[in-house]
């Protein structure tokens, strides 16, 4: 599922879920859209002080994208 999830996102989709990661009061602007999405997804969700990554989301972001690793490479 994950890998799946991780070939669809977008790179705004990647920025926001990297964001995710930072608390609250740290984070810029994010694109409310690819968050939007990413909740949908799954991947993020709301919370009391924001929005916060899940436990998919921190997995799919861990592996990261099969497209960033052939530009690594």
């Amino acid at each position: 599922m994950a890998t799946e999830i991780g070939c669809s996102l977008t790179p705004d989709h990647w920025h926001t879920l990297r964001a995710l990661r930072l608390p609250a009061a740290e984070r810029r602007a994010m694109n409310t859209h690819a968050l939007a999405e990413l909740i949908s997804l799954g991947l993020a969700a709301p919370g009391d002080d924001g929005p916060r990554i899940t436990p998919t989301g921190r997995s799919v972001l861990l592996r990261g994208s099969p497209s960033l690793w052939d530009l690594a490479a």
